[in-house]
């Protein structure tokens, strides 16, 4: 390869900013430049883990690290190989900034705040005296000889690199990666993968705000079934637990128009005759009491309420007077509860895709294009996404990483 002397890398989000200072890093004299279409840098961190930035997950373990990318986790693991969560880690830790591991595995800054990890990534730009210019819209990319001319809607002027790498980010329709089609690249087209789901005809609505520690769910006539928290929202439900079904069903959801039925497991326990053995033992001892008014779950009163109510048990119908038929259909329908989703809501700032670059057209250990030399790719301008808890982040470093090595 011949010497890099000049790279432009286009974006200015995690993965373009950890591309730019790979290049530094593993080419000294380079000259970097990074373009960002918007007056704004790192919006996405900003903005993440409700203003604490999620950096990475605290799983090590790479064979199951990969399990949380619906789109991309095979390819990616010799990429993690190379720069993984443990990597991620060091890396913030050698430029003195703190992180912690909460217990479900999400690291965050110990500042609790995203600017710690924003001033940490513009200081070592800095550092590595790496150009950045703001409202930079491409325009155009073109290869002439052995350079890449770059164009942007705001200049006559035509810059030329001798590598350019591209972390443009996620687009929500196929029109955004129009530039890069026309340059050969083969582009699945982009779906909101992190989504949460509106249910406008349930009255568990009435119940916002209220969040249940653990549920299972499942996507009737899917396989997805996935556990985790989740919050009841004025317009449906989110939390982990929904996030992740719809990043793990994004291409079967959108099939289906955003319409369909959810199984709710409220217990987690699936084993029914543990579950009536529970009951039973409850009801006896609680035999005076109301059924509405005394929960032998875990879950919150306001939840067993509504269900009770929901599932047809008279307000004053005590535990004595349930019998054994009632307590096994409760079981039943507190293990499978049922709810319809008519839509889907996403969240701007948060906003994840997946589509993009097909992988098929990367040469997966060097990042670099396999349609045309010296063009590199990183971050979720390709087909890569992930659940939620760090993991989008931690493909934008590793993907930035390895790209900025213009290998």
């Amino acid at each position: 390869m011949s010497v890099v002397k000049n790279v432009a890398v286009v974006g200015g989000g995690a993965a373009g900013f950890f591309a730019a200072i790979s290049v530094k890093t593993h080419h000294p004299l380079a000259t970097v430049t990074l373009f960002e279409k918007s007056s704004n840098v790192l919006s996405k961190v900003k903005v993440s883990g409700g203003g604490r930035c999620n950096v990475t997950n605290a799983n090590n373990d790479i064979a199951s690290l990969c399990n949380a990318y619906p789109r991309g986790g095979k390819e990616l693991k010799n990429i993690f190989y190379r720069f993984g969560p443990q990597d991620t880690k060091n890396w913030f830790k050698d430029r003195e900034v703190s992180l912690k591991a909460e217990p479900d595995g999400r690291v965050f800054p110990v500042s609790n705040n995203s600017q710690t990890i924003i001033d940490c990534l513009m200081e070592e730009c800095e550092k590595k005296e790496i150009s950045i210019k703001y409202k930079k819209s491409i325009k155009s990319l073109k290869k002439i000889q052995s350079k890449w001319a770059l164009s942007f809607n705001d200049s006559h002027i035509t810059n030329h690199y001798d590598s350019v790498i591209i972390a443009s980010g996620g687009s929500p329709k196929l029109k955004g990666f129009e530039w890069l089609k026309n340059i050969g690249h083969s582009i699945v087209t982009p779906i909101p993968s992190l989504f949460t789901f509106n249910m406008p005809n349930e009255s568990i609505i009435d119940l916002m705000g209220l969040v249940v520690k653990d549920v299972k769910i499942k996507i009737s006539g899917t396989k997805i079934e996935t556990i985790g928290p989740v919050l009841i929202t004025h317009w449906g439900m989110s939390g982990p637990v929904i996030l992740k079904a719809s990043s793990i069903g994004a291409r079967d959801l959108f099939e289906r128009d955003y319409c369909f039925n959810i199984e709710i497991n409220w217990l987690l326990e699936s084993n029914t005759e543990l579950l009536y053995k529970k009951l039973e033992e409850f009801s006896l001892s609680f035999s005076k009491k109301t059924v509405i008014n005394q929960n032998p779950f875990q879950f919150p009163n306001r939840l067993w309420q509504f269900l009770v109510t929901k599932f047809g048990v008279p307000t004053n119908k005590k535990w004595g007077e349930l019998g054994k038929k009632k307590m096994r259909h409760l079981i039943e329908l507190f293990t499978k509860d049922s709810y319809s989703v008519s839509g889907k809501t996403t969240f701007k700032e948060e906003f994840v895709t997946c589509g993009g670059v097909a992988l098929s057209n990367i040469n997966i250990n060097t990042m670099e294009s396999k349609i045309h030399s010296n063009l590199y790719f990183a971050g979720e301008v390709l087909n890569i996404d992930a659940i939620t808890g760090g993991y989008n982040f931690q493909a934008a470093w590793s993907t930035g990483f390895v790209a900025g090595k213009l290998e």
